[in-house]
């Protein structure tokens, strides 16, 4: 392994981690204590790493062939599966919301637009 090192940048977080050449997206989050969810560990078995990349923005290995399938057309938007994602330069990866904290987030949206509506 290359002793290279990059940082890698979370949005919507704000966090980041400077992890050496070829550490998986999955394993750079953690280090910046960024969470996203797993089922498999990392053996590409359950899908749920899916984070977006700008479309060409380098930073990362091309995908293999495996995660070519898993995810088809996806990978046209800029989507990589954080455990299969390598590190290779310079990366800023947006990161799912948690499902939770979104509908918090919007029923506070809809409630200062109600709130706005009756002033």
């Amino acid at each position: 392994m290359s002793t290279e090192r990059y940082t890698v940048s979370f949005t919507p977080e704000g966090k980041s981690a400077r992890v050496r050449s070829g550490t998986s997206l999955l394993a750079a989050a953690r280090t910046a204590g960024v969470h996203i969810p797993v089922r498999c560990e990392g053996k590409m078995g359950c899908l749920m790493c899916k984070v977006t990349l700008e479309p060409g923005s380098g930073g990362v290995l091309p995908p293999a062939e495996a995660e070519r399938r898993k995810l088809g057309a996806a990978l046209d938007h800029g989507v990589r599966l954080a455990c299969q994602a390598k590190v290779c330069g310079e990366i800023s990866v947006e990161t799912p919301e948690d499902p939770l904290k979104r509908a918090v987030r919007l029923q506070l949206e809809k409630q200062r637009e109600e709130d706005d509506f009756w002033r």
